[in-house]
């Protein structure tokens, strides 16, 4: 068996706002697996600043994995456990080597065009007349779901512009998710928390930031506004630590990108661990391309969640790999007929 990478550089449509700045690309990598005329592909990826495993010798490791692809998966994993996107990307690359299609991973009736995943729609922040832009884009096109990223402009603004949705639509017509990627101070988190629930949302992901367990245990306790652990579960890495973490904080709900904790073997050791709590889940996508979103679509399929997942992030960019997912009403639709381009 021989294993290749490459690198490949996402180019954003249009910049795209978060509380931890914009982003106007996007670096991953490909693994490419080759055995007996047989080829099965692969995506690591990495978000700078955020990926426990954005270090110096990303690279190197990445060769090394290429270089050792005769150790076997489990061995890989095993090596790999301080680069969950590696991980990920060599589960993709030895599953879409065996099967008869390297893209179907996870044959099921979604990968046969038979059925839909619900997502939800993605506000970007920005200013407030692009945010309102967005918000009118994404009930349009038939979104029952729409996660808002705050934290980036003044709370009064943000909080005006969910008011002005809920004024709009009801909590039947459309449910209203909220992430702060850690934007709020651990003095006024509460209080803004009790301010947001008045207006009816689901939840809200991580309100402050990561590796404050304790503070964020009372907030879950004393919350009135479901809150979801995101940059919390980024580095933690063996089952002990994962158990302990949400047992002390007792989240509502865990929210599980497989590029930044491990694959699939990670997020499935998180689901283990979250339904023994009565914590409930759902599955976000971390800027990956169309081959890494295509993975943790199928597998996301597979696991017959009701709940609106977070799989819209395919068509951000001008340069994404040509693909048969398609988005359509709010749902994320698989296209047997429509081709891969992926060289």
């Amino acid at each position: 068996m021989k294993a290749t990478y490459k690198k490949h550089i996402l180019e954003f449509k249009r910049p795209s706002g978060t509380s931890r700045g914009v982003l106007k690309t996007k670096e991953t990598w490909f693994i490419i697996l080759e055995d007996n005329g047989k080829k099965g592909y692969g995506e690591c990826g990495i978000l700078r600043t955020l990926s426990f495993d954005d270090v110096p010798d990303y690279e190197e490791k990445l060769k090394w994995a290429c270089a050792n692809i005769s150790l076997g998966l489990p061995a890989l994993l095993q090596q790999l456990v301080a680069y969950p996107s590696i991980q990920f990307g060599l589960e993709q690359a030895f599953l879409s080597l065996k099967s008869a299609n390297p893209f179907e991973l996870f044959p099921s009736k979604f990968t046969q065009g038979k059925a839909a995943i619900s997502i939800n729609g993605l506000v970007w922040m920005g200013d407030e007349a692009f945010m309102k832009q967005q918000i009118k884009e994404k009930l349009k096109q038939g979104f029952s779901c729409i996660k808002m990223k705050i934290g980036a402009i003044d709370f009064e603004t943000e909080l005006n512009l969910l008011k002005s949705i809920r004024k709009e639509y009801s909590v039947e017509d459309v449910e209203l998710r909220v992430d702060a990627n850690g934007a709020f101070s651990v003095e006024d988190a509460l209080d803004k928390l009790k301010i947001l629930s008045e207006l009816q949302l689901h939840s809200i992901e991580q309100p402050i930031k990561p590796k404050q367990a304790d503070i964020m245990a009372s907030l879950c306790e004393k919350t009135p506004l479901s809150i979801a652990l995101d940059e919390e579960l980024i580095g933690v890495l063996t089952h002990e630590e994962k158990e302990q973490l949400i047992a002390a904080i007792k989240p509502q709900y865990i929210i599980l990108k497989p590029s930044l904790i491990g694959g699939f073997k990670g997020s499935n050791e998180w689901i283990a661990i979250a339904e023994k709590n009565n914590t409930e889940y759902w599955i976000t996508s971390a800027l990956e391309s169309n081959i890494g979103l295509n993975a943790i679509s199928q597998w996301t399929y597979t696991l017959q969640s009701k709940m609106p997942q977070g799989l819209g992030t395919g068509s951000l960019y001008t340069n994404n790999i040509v693909s048969p997912l398609q988005v359509e009403s709010g749902k994320l639709h698989y296209k047997p007929q429509l081709q891969w381009n992926f060289k």
